[in-house]
């Protein structure tokens, strides 16, 4: 009796055992599924410093509260180890090149060849004169207006340049008011304003019906063209060369307004064929008639089917101005006959001459433009064999741009393109066509999904990115320009860049969207002054481009591009994202690592970066680059 006794009591007690344990195990996992749905939602209020000491700076316009850190690290304990080999720690750069602008450096310019404008076009530094410090902010240097005051107002002590306020003071580019610059919208040829003399233009042809959105703006100045362009929902890129009018890029960029250092020299502007509605020229200064037109094919090239052309300035309304611009009547007639002559090579339509504007129609297709072979005068029309998107480091050539073939002289060659703003969701006429390979409809539909999820995950990990708080912004390795079309409801625009290594060339798909963007090879630095970037998007671009060239390099351009207390967001994988916050450590940015927004199983993360606000220490010998 005692043995049953025994064994029902052991056979009670194994019982009892198992059943801790299942409650035990039960209530492990439990615990650790409310810490893991915890920790995945737990995102930093804000990283606008995260928690960083900085500069005290009245004018900026970021909160100074710290953020709370993920846990990372949990998640990914194979993957993240830490290292002990110390950070390498990058010294500001002397003073005197707080402006410095790595291709566009006129003292190496000056080595080049004049003809052609060859001196001022991209010339990059030779590996013994790459630079491994940060450029310095100046020592006066402000977090810049918030759109849309930035259009009208600049620091003074962020672009220290008073020369244009004096040499264009009758034309009312620029106006020093105490401590900042005032912007009046005035230019050259619109002694009235620039959104006045956009007025006059609407009025001779259809400029706000959404049919024309993307423009360019050839030698911009402060770029007040574009600027007054947004408020039509056209989005302009200006350009003009690092010259004797001082920081005129630099300024435009201040401003909130797309700009770019280039020039029409000898090779082709870094954008795909058929990429805007409309050019533009206002006493640009370029010689539109020598070369036997060869910039006006080049605009021709980048210009869309029904595109239109306008110019101001000499030689139009030569015979009122004649007597002011110091020239001959004679001189200014033969100028103009030849550009007109230029255009009628071209195929282009004289749509209307009246005051200072004169302007011109490309053709829809080149059905009816047989003369462009009949006509031995007129130039040939290039090989069919060219790429006519290409347009890195590849010089003009003295020949028109084909158009796409089409059999009805009704239809716009390549495809028509629905009006902005439909344009930006609608699938692009070269993926309708299949131009670009392996990338079909539902690809390029499920891409803009894919994009909604990620601006809204975005939101949580940068709730600046809502909030009005960047204005301008890069897409380093844009594809096929999601990350930009999904920040249309916000107040910024977006710099869409692709690679010229990257796998597909998707640049003309970009601009048949009505956004903007350019070429660029990331082994290089970017045609744009320092601190001129308020956020910076990156996805995959270091994969890409390790093994290309210095990673370090890259980065120390990224800091360049940055303005102070900017934003950088980078996806890639975990072990590239770890080597790559190793050196963003040494730059003096402020970084975490967070989950992709699928969850933390995923093994693509994502870097979020801040850069500190600090400043250059003023020297004796600083001088201006």
């Amino acid at each position: 009796m005692a043995k049953e006794n025994t064994g029902q009591h052991q056979q009670t007690e194994a019982r009892r055992k198992k059943l801790t344990l299942i409650l035990g195990v039960s209530g492990l996992c439990i615990l650790f599924y409310i810490l893991g749905a915890w920790q995945n939602n737990n995102v930093p209020a804000s990283y606008s410093k995260m928690g960083c000491e900085t500069k005290s700076n009245p004018s900026s316009s970021t909160s100074s509260s710290s953020s709370e850190s993920l846990d990372f690290k949990s998640h990914n304990q194979d993957e993240f180890k830490e290292t002990n080999q110390t950070i390498k720690y990058f010294e500001p750069c002397d003073l005197s090149l707080s402006e410095y602008t790595p291709c566009e450096d006129r003292q190496r310019g000056r080595k080049f060849d004049r003809n052609m404008m060859k001196y001022r076009e991209r010339h990059c530094p030779s590996k013994d004169e790459l630079l491994y410090c940060l450029i310095p902010p100046p020592p006066n240097y402000k977090i810049p207006f918030k759109w849309p005051q930035s259009r009208d107002y600049a620091w003074y002590g962020n672009i220290p340049h008073k020369e244009l306020s004096v040499e264009k003071a009758v034309q009312n580019w620029i106006q020093v008011e105490g401590d900042r610059f005032r912007f009046p919208g005035g230019g050259t040829m619109f002694p009235r304003g620039a959104d006045a003399y956009i007025d006059d233009i609407a009025r001779l042809i259809p400029l706000t019906n959404g049919g024309i959105r993307t423009a360019i703006d050839t030698g911009c100045g402060v770029a007040s063209f574009g600027a007054y362009l947004l408020k039509r929902d056209i989005m302009a890129v200006s350009f003009a060369p690092r010259d004797t009018h001082e920081a005129q890029v630099q300024f435009a960029l201040e401003r909130g307004v797309p700009a770019i250092i280039g020039i029409m020299g000898s090779r082709r502007l870094p954008y795909p064929a058929r990429a805007f509605d409309l050019a533009h020229c206002s006493r640009c200064l370029i010689p539109w008639f020598k070369n036997d037109g060869l910039y006006l094919m080049e605009v021709d090239r980048v210009l869309r089917p029904g595109g239109y052309w306008i110019l101001s300035g000499p030689p139009i309304n030569w015979k009122q101005y004649w007597r002011g611009w110091e020239r001959t009547e004679e001189d200014l007639k033969q100028e103009q006959d030849s550009i007109e002559d230029v255009a009628k090579s071209l195929c282009w339509k004289k749509v209307i001459e009246k005051g200072d504007l004169s302007i011109w129609q490309k053709p829809i297709n080149h059905i009816e433009c047989k003369k462009l072979k009949q006509n031995k005068k007129s130039p040939p029309i290039c090989s069919s064999s060219d790429n006519a998107d290409s347009a890195w480091y590849k010089d003009l050539e003295p020949c028109v741009t084909p158009l796409p073939n089409t059999n009805n002289p009704e239809e716009s060659a390549g495809g028509a393109l629905e009006d902005w703003p439909d344009r930006a969701f609608a699938v692009p006429p070269r993926i309708i066509r299949g131009t670009i390979q392996d990338i079909n409809t539902e690809m390029f539909r499920e891409d803009n999904e894919v994009w909604k999820e990620r601006i809204a995950h975005y939101k949580k990990i940068v709730p600046e990115l809502s909030r009005g708080r960047f204005r301008n912004i890069m897409d380093m390795n844009a594809y096929l320009g999601g990350f930009a079309a999904s920040m249309l409801k916000y107040p910024s625009w977006v710099m869409n860049v692709v690679p010229v290594h990257a796998e597909k060339q998707t640049l003309g798909v970009i601009y048949e969207r009505g956004l903007i963007g350019t070429y660029q090879d990331w082994c290089e630095g970017f045609s744009t002054y320092p601190r001129t970037y308020d956020m910076i998007h990156a996805g995959g671009l270091f994969t890409l481009y390790d093994n290309r060239c210095d990673l370090t390099l890259i980065l120390l351009e990224m800091d360049r591009i940055l303005r102070p207390e900017g934003t950088v967001v980078l996806r890639d994988n975990v072990e590239m994202l770890t080597k790559v916050e190793k050196i963003a450590k040494g730059m003096k940015w402020n970084t975490q690592i967070v989950d992709h927004e699928k969850g933390p199983y995923n093994p693509e993360k994502i870097l979020v970066a801040v850069k500190t606000y600090w400043t250059g220490q003023p020297s004796n010998n600083s001088n201006n680059n």
